[in-house]
């Protein structure tokens, strides 16, 4: 990942990274390893997580379609 610094604005160049950061999904993936994590409370996590994906993408469909 690549941040040019303009004018020697560099406050600006540090958000523009961790912009990019956020959408990228380091930071999430960071805080996930901070700690372990036992593998039946991560399969729950994550049949939360589609679940949403699925609900937020039914929702979408449906603004679109207009059904």
């Amino acid at each position: 990942m690549q941040v040019i610094v303009r004018d020697n604005d560099v406050a600006k160049a540090l958000k523009e990274l961790k912009r990019k950061l956020q959408q990228a999904g380091v930071f999430r993936v960071m805080k996930a390893k901070a700690f372990y994590e036992k593998p039946s409370t991560r399969k729950a996590r994550e049949r939360r997580e589609a679940m949403s994906r699925e609900r937020k993408r039914q929702r979408k469909q449906v603004e679109r379609d207009g059904f």
